[in-house]
């Protein structure tokens, strides 16, 4: 029972962190200034981690978890450094 649970509730997830994605994908791409595209970018980078480690949870493999660190860290990396040439103009002072 509680594996039938756990497979279903990984698919609805999934499923809707697919939708998710697309709609930060819309918003990323229609977005009406800069910052509307960067939190756009951002919100896919973090729907991205869990589409992964939802996929590590059925798979039982290792692999999925330490690309979701992957794209945590590059998401995080790529919206400080969006968000500071957003305000300053440059990203190295």
């Amino acid at each position: 029972m509680s594996q039938t649970v756990l497979a279903w509730s990984l698919v609805a997830a999934q499923v809707m962190l697919g939708l998710a994605m697309g709609c930060a994908l819309w918003r990323m791409l229609r977005g009406p200034r800069a910052q509307d595209r960067v939190l756009g970018l951002d919100t896919l980078y973090v729907n991205g981690m869990l589409m992964m480690l939802t996929f590590g949870i059925r798979s039982g493999h290792e692999l999925y978890f330490e690309a979701a660190v992957v794209i945590a860290i590059l998401g995080f990396v790529g919206t400080a450094a969006l968000s500071k040439f957003l305000m300053r103009g440059e990203v190295i002072e």
